[in-house]
């Protein structure tokens, strides 16, 4: 497809059902578009707009949310899923206020230092935020090039597409281009099969009940309920078995979520 007739099918769609009215589409602040990157990270738009708001109320800038107990931030964050992505947020939260004088810095390789701020997330940030022509792919922009420009492809390679991404960027709007592609992408994801499928990093998400994703959430659940929780209350609460509990336990405080004391389990620098 010529680059000009794909731009003109893209600008054409988010002219007519573009998602301006998504709160993080509104903003140019580097926080709330932070904090939305963060939630959109294998979660539902319409579960994040539940909970966007919500949290931006509790923790309205990088200060706010720095100082706070790790207990509240993850009570704010209960029903995203993912608990790690509260967890990176309130550490680059801290390193952003320590390091940085309270601001995200600007350049995509130091701002994908961040804890959970890989390069991709980063040039997503820093196009919606300061308006600048980064390259980067996530899931709704993999699957309209996969769409249109590799369209009897399997095991398309990412650096392929960004070859495109690039190509095709336009970098006088690099801010709506993107939000136009990934409204684009979305709209694909209700109507086709989806063409990500046929991405050589496609990884099918696994099922939630019974996973160690959920026995992990039942029991950060139940530590920001209640200060201190033995191991018994935290087999009572996980639904858990003790030799399937133990390496969750053991892999929630290498990550630093959690401490144990003696014969109980509290939240990390809480």
């Amino acid at each position: 497809m010529k680059e000009a007739e794909f731009k003109k099918i893209i600008w054409r769609h988010y002219r007519r059902a573009g998602r301006r009215h998504l709160p993080w589409n509104q903003t140019r602040d580097a926080y709330k578009i932070l904090v939305s990157e963060i939630m959109l990270q294998q979660t539902q738009v319409s579960r994040v707009l539940q909970k966007y708001p919500k949290f931006l109320k509790e923790f309205p800038d990088f200060q706010t949310l720095a100082k706070a107990p790790v207990r509240r931030v993850l009570k704010a964050w209960q029903g995203m899923g993912y608990n790690r992505r509260a967890l990176y947020l309130k550490r680059s939260a801290e390193l952003v206020v320590k390091e940085y004088g309270g601001r995200l810095p600007k350049e995509q390789k130091e701002l994908s230092k961040l804890p959970g701020i890989g390069w991709n997330t980063a040039g997503s940030i820093l196009a919606s935020a300061h308006n600048l022509p980064t390259v980067f792919i996530e899931t709704n922009i993999r699957r309209v090039f996969i769409h249109f420009f590799f369209p009897d492809r399997r095991s398309v390679p990412d650096l392929g597409l960004l070859f495109s991404i690039e190509k095709t960027l336009d970098r006088k709007n690099p801010r709506e281009w993107y939000h136009a592609l990934m409204d684009y992408g979305a709209m694909l994801g209700r109507t086709i099969e989806n063409p990500n499928r046929r991405s050589r990093h496609y990884v099918k998400q696994a099922r939630f009940n019974g996973s160690k994703r959920q026995v992990r959430g039942k029991v950060l659940r139940a530590l920001t309920q209640k200060k201190r929780v033995t191991f018994d209350e935290l087999l009572h609460a996980s639904e858990s078995k003790k030799r399937a509990l133990l390496p969750i336990l053991d892999e929630l405080m290498r990550e630093g979520f959690i401490e144990q004391s003696k014969s109980s389990y509290t939240l990390a620098h809480d």
